[in-house]
This record gives C-alpha cells, structure tokens and sequence, in this order.
C-alpha cells in the first residue's frame, strides 16, 4: 500500500513539473521588436528552443516587410540554415554576441528539391535573424551594422 501511494506522489510530482514547465513556455514571450540600423522597428517571432529553432518559418505563405524571426542560441557556434519546407524567400542575418552583422544572405529562395543547400558564415554567430527577402538591401543593412533589440530574461532559457 505505501509503495503504491509513492508511486502516485511521483506521479503527481512529475506531472506538476510537466505543467510548470509548459506554463513556462506560455509566459515566456512570443515577439520582441527588433530594430534595424535604419530605425526600422521589425516585430520577430522568438526562436528560442530545440523545435522553434528546427521548424523556423517553415510551411508558411507570407511573411511581412515588418516582420522576422530572431533565431537565439544558447551559445555562439557556426550555425548553418536551410530553406527545407520554406515556401517564401528570404534574407538572413547572422549576428555576434554584440549583435553586429557578421554574414549576410541575401535574396535565399525557397528549396524546391532535395538536397537543399546550407547556408551560413563559417564563423561563430549567436543570433540569426530572418527577414522577407530584399529587406537587407531595403534597409542599406551592411556587415557589421548593428541590430538592436531586447531580450526578456525568459527567451534564452
């Protein structure tokens, strides 16, 4: 009998850290603004997690000239991209830990066929930001301009 009220003290435990877990998630925000060098304010989706990260703006059908995605990594690498399951083009931004421009992908178009080719700097960047492609050029956006933005304590986590 003791051992089986155990079991469900356990249970109830793990299911509480399930929950509070997910409603971490929830709290933690979903867009910030990003400003770009110009003062253009853009609203970006945070791609904080393992799956944000993976899925990225895939399937979608449109993207705004107002709007990105700012992927954060945990630390700074040479992270490479692709445009798997990515039906609009794009311009991609890497930045440094100062959030200075360090590669500049420009114009990326959707890949149509297998294998999709990758795309990146070569050199260590802890964010890339994803934007309607032309916006680069649009905005004047050169290596290494500056990208302002606010994280909320929870995005990194």
């Amino acid at each position: 009998m003791i051992a089986m009220d155990m079991k469900k003290a356990a249970l109830a435990l793990i299911l509480a850290a399930l929950l509070g877990s997910c409603a971490f998630a929830e709290r933690r925000p979903r867009f910030i603004k990003v400003f770009l060098p110009d003062g253009a304010a853009i609203t970006s989706e945070l791609a904080v997690t393992d799956a944000e990260r993976a899925r990225g703006l895939m399937f979608r059908e449109t993207i705004g000239p107002d709007q990105g995605m700012l992927f954060v990594f945990p630390e700074e690498g040479v992270h490479s991209f692709w445009m798997k399951n990515t039906k609009i083009a794009l311009d991609m931004l890497w930045l440094d830990r100062d959030r200075r421009v360090i590669h500049i992908e420009a114009d990326v178009p959707p890949c149509l066929e297998d294998p999709c080719p990758s795309y990146g700097p070569g050199r260590p960047a802890l964010f890339v930001l994803e934007l309607k492609a032309g916006s680069a050029r649009a905005h004047g956006i050169r290596l290494a301009d500056r990208i302002e933005f606010v994280l909320p304590d929870l995005a990194v986590r």
